[in-house]
């Protein structure tokens, strides 16, 4: 029971930055990046959903990818800078709890998300004449249920199991979230079985889906080469770099964190990845989609000009 009682107690986080005035700046910092990430999603959700050029398979998904953004880092920065500017580190048992099941389910799922959108791109240039059969609106629906299910299901069996596990030692996570394998130092208990449940959760989250996408992208590319239109092959081209940089930059950091043995990582590396993956990535995704995408461009216009119009 006295195991219990502990494992039911606050956590406390260690932070991200020192508590001084570079700290503060730094801080500061993340709270644009968090603004902008907030504004640029909610911005690309509402053009998908009132602009009727942008209901297609291709932006429905998309449309997937910036709620995924929205919700990660809605549920680590506004903790993280209360936590800063109030001068405290606690996060209760609950919290935690709810922190490290989104953190995960967004994790899971944009990787399985981003495998569907290149099948998207596959099928729309390598085939595109069985484009409507293979990506009609069911089938997107299924892919897009189908990441949210699954990305859910890992994160509820982590979450259960991780939060009942006996914390005897300091109860001071060093990190600015509730990522779990940052947690189990903390356990009074022999945890390599569930670590190696983690790599291999984590090896069918991550590479498995990329090589769905290395595989869909280089027929793409393969198709795009061949092409003879001049203008067909520049679309079809900037739509799949497009892709790609988000791949990256989704992928880059979270394997480079999760599929290295504990004993070769430090929780200051830890730390300045997870800054790509929970904030910058979702700030940077819907940039990268509208800057480089002439039909979100045109939905802008489209959008905000007739709210402008409507005002004056």
């Amino acid at each position: 029971m006295e195991k219990w009682n502990q494992s039911s107690s606050d956590f406390f986080l260690s932070g991200l930055f020192p508590q001084d005035q570079i700290g503060l700046l730094l801080l500061l910092l993340i709270i644009s990046v968090f603004l902008v990430a907030l504004l640029g999603n909610s911005t690309m959700i509402h053009l998908i959903r009132v602009d009727p050029r942008l209901h297609t398979p291709m932006y429905f998904l998309l449309s997937q990818l910036s709620l995924m953004d929205l919700m990660d880092v809605s549920a680590i920065v506004p903790k993280m800078a209360f936590n800063f500017l109030s001068g405290q580190k606690s996060i209760t048992f609950l919290g935690c709890g709810a922190q490290a099941f989104f953190f995960m389910t967004m994790a899971g799922s944009e990787g399985l998300l981003l495998a569907s959108m290149a099948y998207d791109r596959f099928v729309a240039i390598c085939h595109p004449l069985h484009y409507p059969i293979r990506m009609s609106k069911m089938m997107c629906l299924k892919m897009i249920i189908g990441s949210w299910a699954l990305g859910s299901i890992n994160s509820l069996a982590h979450t259960i199991y991780a939060f009942h596990i006996p914390y005897c030692h300091s109860r001071s996570i060093n990190h600015f979230f509730c990522d779990v394998p940052a947690m189990l130092p903390l356990a009074c208990m022999d945890t390599w079985v569930y670590e190696y449940m983690v790599f291999v959760s984590t090896s069918l989250f991550l590479p498995l889906p990329f090589l769905g996408i290395t595989a869909s992208y280089g027929r793409v590319l393969f198709a795009v080469f061949h092409m003879l239109s001049k203008e067909g092959k520049k679309k079809a081209f900037t739509t799949c770099s497009t892709h790609l940089t988000v791949v990256t930059f989704y992928y880059a950091p979270f394997a480079y964190t999760y599929l290295r043995p504990r004993s070769l990582r430090t929780p200051t590396e830890d730390k300045i990845l997870a800054v790509f993956y929970t904030m910058l990535t979702p700030m940077l995704n819907p940039i990268i989609y509208s800057l480089r995408n002439s039909e979100v461009l045109g939905a802008m216009t489209r959008v905000f000009g007739t709210l402008s119009f409507m005002k004056t």
